[in-house]
């Protein structure tokens, strides 16, 4: 089989992207085992060579976006800010408004996600890096604050980002940018670090609140279970 000549240069972060986009537009109409490498890089303009030197599987590819995603909310948070809690909502509001940007996209690699067993295990996985970033960054930014509770701090941003996430892409009207900063602001207020907030004291000590949701609990439900633990 003769190679395709290679696309023109381009930025490399929209070239992932759209070859992103046609493997998960061919994975939603053809299935995933059905899809070949071959079928991608024809779809995209581009050799089967390049496709590998891009990406290692039809398992990458299809989080690709993903990949450019946690390299931008990375950039972002090397700027220093003020208030490095905020800073880490904000880059959470980041990635909402890029995947809201592109909603078909992220519908279509919802759908074939939900029947790949492995895909599911790579999602979650992906969930996970955002998470860490977060925690890194604040432990850099704020070592003296017990890491309990950056932990729980960074747990409860991704976990109210990632409900109203897949609520988004599901249809769901109220899943928007402001329902996100709303959540994210009683995150903040619940671990005190909104200018004003404060968290009860036990003698010089500051209290430590460590919480885990089952999948798909809302983040409503989160901001409120905080509350009355709190109370």
């Amino acid at each position: 089989m003769t190679e395709r000549a290679d696309v023109p240069e381009t930025d490399p972060t929209q070239f992932r992207v759209h070859v992103a986009s046609q493997a998960i537009r061919l994975f939603s109409e053809n299935g995933y085992e059905a899809t070949t490498v071959e079928q991608i890089a024809a779809a995209a303009g581009v050799s089967r060579r390049t496709f590998f030197r891009q990406f290692r599987s039809k398992e990458d590819v299809i989080f690709a976006d993903h990949e450019s995603l946690l390299a931008q909310a990375a950039e972002f948070l090397t700027v220093d800010a003020p208030d490095p809690w905020a800073r880490v909502c904000d880059a959470a509001g980041l990635v909402f408004d890029r995947f809201r940007q592109n909603r078909d996209l992220s519908m279509r690699r919802y759908r074939v996600v939900q029947h790949v067993p492995a895909l599911r295990d790579r999602e979650l996985v992906t969930g996970f890096r955002y998470e860490r970033l977060f925690v890194d960054y604040l432990r850099s930014s704020v070592p003296r604050e017990p890491v309990l509770r950056v932990v729980g701090f960074a747990a409860a941003v991704t976990a109210c980002h990632n409900y109203l996430l897949r609520s988004m892409i599901k249809g769901d009207s109220d899943a928007t940018a402001e329902a996100l900063r709303a959540a994210l602001l009683d995150v903040r207020r619940t671990y005190a670090v909104v200018p004003g907030a404060d968290v009860e004291r036990r003698g010089d000590e500051k209290s430590v609140l460590v919480v885990t949701f089952p999948p798909g609990t809302s983040a409503a439900e989160i901001s409120r279970q905080i509350h009355r633990q709190l109370d």
